[in-house]
């Protein structure tokens, strides 16, 4: 089934922020050969599951407005300023579209959402013994993506958005 990439009209059957070629594209000029190894249907299923993490983790985040009600995914939005500078309510900004194709990258080696684990300090086999870093994140964060991201969001990770009636 073709990839179905949002135009900038907050379509209800989108599945992606950027298509195959525009990944090709900013995955070659990254340097990330790997990607040009994997098949056009695995670089589609890469892109929906990183349009879904991006989707649950920045949902509740995201500046403005949806442009719909019936749009499948959170961009284009109205009310978004960057940089003192309105972002087009008929586009997804080339940030999110960037991230979205990292984040495929990054879903093409192995899942996004991984189930938690407590991260090991040590490990005991026989006489050796497992000791656990309580202090360790229980899951990961890409980093680069939240600061990619942080124009276009509001408040910090782990906040909740205020809404006075």
């Amino acid at each position: 089934m073709a990839l179905i990439v949002e135009d900038g009209t907050g379509m209800a059957t989108a599945e992606s922020f950027i298509s195959v070629a525009g990944a090709d594209t900013r995955q070659a000029n990254l340097g990330n050969t790997n990607w040009a190894t994997i098949t056009t249907a695995e670089k589609e299923q890469a892109l929906r599951r990183a349009t879904q993490y991006m989707e649950q983790a920045y949902r509740e985040r995201w500046a403005g407005l949806r442009v719909n009600s019936t749009q499948a995914l959170s961009w284009p939005r109205v009310g978004v300023v960057v940089d003192g500078y309105s972002v087009l309510s008929t586009s997804v900004p080339a940030a999110i579209a960037n991230a979205c194709s990292d984040l495929a990258f990054k879903a093409a080696a192995g899942d996004l959402n991984a189930d938690l684990a407590r991260g090991v300090v040590r490990e005991k086999i026989d006489v050796l013994e497992t000791e656990y870093d309580r202090a360790s994140p229980q899951h990961v964060r890409y980093r680069s993506i939240d600061m990619l991201l942080a124009p276009y969001l509001e408040g910090a990770a782990g906040m909740a958005r205020l809404v006075r009636v």
